[in-house]
């Protein structure tokens, strides 16, 4: 299964996250698929950057993020995004699925 989690990066003191795509079998700071941002949390605020498509298109995939990165991601809006394709994908399901009962009502 693929996870969505952080990879410390950084000197002692000096904490600097990437945000990865990676096996959830892999250690933490393993051999990851692909880094889709990174979090600086020193700075008052936390610094945050998340490229939204590749966030997204992992979401969609199927992609589990941790709690913490899940936080993250809801901070960056990416969720609500994601739950707005969710809403648009069954929305036009469920009209495809009127259509195809009407169509079949004509015949």
């Amino acid at each position: 299964m693929v996870k969505l989690r952080l990879r410390r990066m950084g000197a002692i003191d000096q904490p600097f996250y990437r945000i990865v795509a990676i096996d959830s079998r892999v250690s933490r700071d393993g051999k990851y698929i692909e880094s889709i941002g990174w979090y600086d949390p020193k700075p008052t605020p936390a610094r945050i950057q998340i490229d939204k498509d590749r966030a997204l298109y992992w979401l969609s995939v199927g992609a589990q993020p941790s709690d913490t990165v899940r936080s993250l991601l809801r901070k960056a809006g990416i969720l609500q995004m994601r739950h707005m394709q969710k809403v648009q994908e069954q929305a036009a399901a469920k009209r495809s699925k009127e259509e195809e009962v009407k169509n079949e009502g004509i015949d």
